[in-house]
């Protein structure tokens, strides 16, 4: 009978960390998920933020924004929410679209590095924690 994975959201600043330095606990996160230790869940919307991000700040070549969400498709549950969530606005206004990936995908767990989501603690009852401590909770 295989175990029941805890279903997690990592926000857009976890993944560009994991995906820009290769090393220290974004890093860690993603390299434990990629070892089945939990169910990653990621909307089309973070993916799209994502590698926004990435070839803007850090002008991944389009090559490698495809394979690496090629890799993501892979290796995480693609969630489509149907709600909307309208907690931020204005510049944190992005941070919605975390929330309502894991509405929709049922998460245990939000991951975050983002102030602003931190500082809610948990939202609908689902935590939102430091990657630090979620790598320790997750086995990391």
């Amino acid at each position: 009978m295989p175990a029941i994975k805890v279903r997690v959201v990592l926000d857009t600043n976890v993944y560009v960390s994991a995906f820009t330095r290769g090393v220290g606990v974004p890093f860690g996160l993603w390299r434990i998920d990629r070892e089945e230790g939990y169910r990653l869940l990621v909307s089309p919307l973070i993916v799209r933020e994502l590698n926004g991000v990435l070839r803007s700040k850090f002008q991944w070549p389009e090559e490698a924004l495809i394979r690496r969400t090629k890799v993501l498709a892979r290796v995480a549950e693609i969630i489509t929410p149907k709600i909307r969530v309208t907690h931020f606005s204005g510049p944190m206004e992005a941070d919605n679209r975390i929330l309502e990936c894991a509405l929709a995908g049922e998460a245990d767990l939000i991951v975050s590095g983002d102030n602003d989501l931190l500082r809610l603690k948990s939202f609908q009852e689902i935590p939102i924690l430091r990657p630090a401590d979620a790598l320790r909770i997750l086995g990391g």
